[in-house]
C-alpha cells in the first residue's frame, strides 16, 4: 500500500513512519509547514523521515496561506479561547488536512495517514476536513485506533536504533506561526507547572523593548516602520522578539471537542502582541456596538474553528463580516514588552474617533452639546429602575393597609 503520512516529526508520526514501513507499506511523508520551523529544523525533518524508512519526503510551505485563510480572521475577531488561548496550532489543522487530501488525490495514494490520538481534538479537525471535502481515500489512524503509550513508542524506536524527535519524546511539542503548544505529564492534571526546560521560545527570556506595529485594514504590515512583503515573515519576527521578552507564555485549560477537559502549556509571542495591539486600535476606530457584536461573533468563529468546522459555510459568512468591519482598522500601536507582558502605551489612526471629536473626557463636552442632554439621558436610563422600586414601595403600602405582611422577594414560590 502506498501511504501518504501527515508527518510532523513528533513521536507519534515518527513511530508511524517506521511502523508502516515494517508492515511492508511504501511510506511517503509530507510536512505542511504552517510556521514554527527554521531551515535547520526543516532539513532535520527530511533527514529523520528518510532514516525512519520513508521513500520520499515533501515539505509544503503554507505559511502565507495560513495567514490569508486563517490568521487574518483570528486577528479580526480578537479570538482567544477561554479568554486567553489564541488557538495556536489547533487553528492549522483544517488547512493542513485540506492540502494533504488534495495531494493524496493528485498522487493517487492508497491511503492518507495521520498520527492523531483518540483523546485529542486533532482527530476531529483532521477527519472533519477530509469528510467535508468528500475525499474518496482510506484514512489510517493507528495511534487513535490502536493506542500505544508514549513510553512504548520510544522503546520500540530505540530497539531498532531509529531516531527520536529532538525533545526525546518526553513532551508533545507542536509549533506553528500562531504559537507553540506543550503537553506532558504535568499537563495531564490541573495543578502542576511545566519546568523551565520544557519551554522553548520564552525559556529564561528577560529582555525588554519597545516596538510599533502598523495595521492596514486589520492586517499587520510593518514593525518599527519596516515593511514586510509577507505577513508570515512579520509574525515570525514577532515570535522571536516577543519570545525574547518572555511574552506569550501561558496555560490553557478548556473543553475539548470530545467533551472532556484538556490542559496544555503554550507560547504565542506574536499572537499576544498582535491581538493586544489590534484590540486597542479597534477601541480607537470602531463604535462600541461594532466591537460588541464582532467580539461575540469572534468567539463563535474561534469555537467553530476549534471544533474542526473549517469548511462550514458560516465560517465564510463570518469572514465577510469581519472584513467589512476592518475597513477603518488602520493605524499604529506602540507597545512595551517586558517581564512577559505586552503593554500598549499608545495608538494612532487616521480614522481615530477620539481626534474626530472636539470633546475631552473629564474636561469639556463636545461643541454645541446641550447640558440638558445628559440629564435627560440619565432619566431615560433610570426610568425602568425607578418604576421597579416605586412598584415595590406601592405593594408594601397596600400590604400595610390590609395588615398583611408583604411578600418577601427572596421567598421561593412552589
Amino acid at each position: 500500500m502506498r501511504i501518504l503520512l501527515a508527518y510532523s516529526g513528533g513521536l507519534d508520526t515518527s513511530f508511524l513512519a517506521a511502523w508502516f514501513v515494517e508492515q511492508g507499506h511504501e511510506v511517503h511523508t509530507c510536512t505542511v509547514d504552517c510556521g514554527g520551523l527554521d531551515d535547520a529544523a526543516r532539513a532535520d525533518l527530511e533527514a529523520r523521515a528518510h532514516a525512519l524508512g520513508a521513500s520520499s519526503h515533501r515539505l509544503v510551505d503554507a505559511r502565507e496561506r495560513m495567514v490569508q485563510e486563517v490568521l487574518r480572521w483570528l486577528i479580526a475577531g480578537n479570538v482567544r479561547r477561554g479568554g486567553t488561548y489564541p488557538l495556536s496550532v489547533g487553528a492549522e489543522r483544517g488547512l493542513q488536512a485540506t492540502i494533504l487530501v488534495r495531494l493524496a488525490a493528485e498522487g493517487h495514494y492508497d491511503a492518507l495517514a495521520h498520527g492523531c490520538t483518540a483523546a485529542g481534538n486533532d482527530q476531529v479537525r483532521f477527519d472533519g476536513a477530509i469528510a467535508a471535502l468528500g475525499a474518496r481515500i482510506e484514512v489510517l489512524a493507528p495511534i487513535r485506533d490502536q493506542p500505544r503509550e508514549r513510553a512504548e513508542q520510544i522503546a520500540w524506536l530505540q530497539e531498532r536504533n531509529l531516531p527520536l524527535p529532538p525533545a526525546g519524546g518526553r513532551y508533545s511539542v507542536n509549533a506553528g506561526l500562531w504559537g507553540l503548544t506543550i503537553g506532558g505529564v504535568e499537563t495531564l492534571g490541573s495543578e502542576q507547572a511545566l519546568p523551565e526546560e520544557a519551554w522553548h521560545w520564552t525559556r529564561n527570556m528577560k529582555a525588554t523593548r519597545t516596538l510599533r506595529v502598523e495595521f492596514q485594514q486589520g492586517v499587520p504590515v510593518r514593525l518599527d516602520q519596516q515593511p514586510f512583503r509577507l505577513v508570515s515573515a512579520l509574525i515570525e519576527q514577532l515570535n522571536r522578539e516577543g519570545g525574547a521578552c518572555g511574552v506569550g507564555r501561558g496555560y490553557h485549560l478548556g473543553d475539548t471537542v470530545l467533551g472532556i477537559k484538556g490542559r496544555i502549556g503554550y507560547e504565542a509571542p506574536a499572537a499576544e502582541v498582535l491581538l493586544t495591539a489590534h484590540r486597542e486600535l479597534e477601541k480607537l476606530v470602531l463604535t462600541e456596538d461594532q466591537r460588541t457584536v464582532k467580539d461575540q461573533l469572534g468567539d463563535l468563529y474561534g469555537r467553530m474553528l476549534h471544533q474542526g468546522r473549517f469548511h462550514d459555510p458560516l465560517m465564510r459568512n463570518l469572514e465577510a463580516l469581519f472584513e467589512s468591519m476592518q475597513e477603518h482598522v488602520s493605524g499604529t500601536v506602540t507597545l512595551e514588552l517586558s517581564a512577559g507582558r505586552a503593554l500598549v502605551t499608545g495608538t494612532q489612526s487616521p480614522f481615530s474617533m477620539m481626534t474626530a471629536s472636539d470633546a475631552a473626557y473629564g474636561e469639556r463636552p463636545a461643541a454645541g452639546a446641550d447640558p440638558a442632554g445628559p440629564r435627560g439621558l440619565a432619566r431615560i436610563w433610570a426610568e425602568p429602575a425607578r418604576l421597579y422600586h416605586r412598584a415595590a414601595e406601592q405593594a408594601k403600602r397596600q400590604a400595610q393597609l390590609r395588615n398583611v405582611p408583604p411578600p418577601a422577594i427572596s421567598e421561593k414560590v412552589s
